[in-house]
């Protein structure tokens, strides 16, 4: 049962974190791809992106319920685990802001700009705010990456200081 729960507490993560690492992959070949159509290539890019976060947060759920759980199944030490806990909250945060906040936003600002972001004036207010919205979201999902990288290595840690 113990090497079940692990199994599943390590899939959560693996889960959540090569979809993080891969999705850089896929939006460039989208782009390299639909090089002539960049409205077509972001839409594509903005629906997996919005997969990859309710991917993120259901990993981040299964995740955290295990890891809860795991002190009381003599997986892990009770200590062992809070750290390991709190940057899974973290990242579920960074990934709600990016998608309940920073998207919807983005979706705004295109709306705003015409429809298409790469046909408006760049000096349009709209597209400056999209621009600066991307930039964001780039910066969240490495946060995200690099917190997920932190917790295997909590995880993994905690794996040495079982009871």
């Amino acid at each position: 049962m113990k090497t079940l729960l692990r199994t599943l507490l390590y899939l959560a993560l693996i889960v959540w974190l090569g979809a993080e690492i891969f999705f850089p992959v896929v939006a460039a070949i989208a782009f390299n791809t639909l090089r002539p159509d960049t409205h077509a290539a972001g839409t594509i890019v903005g629906q997996l992106i919005r997969i990859l976060h309710g991917m993120g947060l259901v990993s981040g759920i299964v995740a955290l319920a295990l890891l809860a759980l795991a002190p009381a199944w003599n997986i892990y030490k009770p200590r062992a685990v809070l750290a390991p806990m709190a940057l899974i909250v973290l990242m579920m945060a960074c990934t709600v802001y990016s998608q309940y906040g920073i998207i919807p936003a983005m979706d705004r600002d295109r709306a705003a700009a015409g429809g298409t972001i790469d046909t408006a004036d760049v000096q349009n207010p709209a597209v400056i705010d999209f621009n600066k919205l991307h930039n964001r979201s780039e910066h969240i999902e490495e946060i995200i990456l690099a917190l997920g990288l932190a917790t295997v290595a909590l995880v993994a840690w905690a794996e040495t200081s079982k009871t």
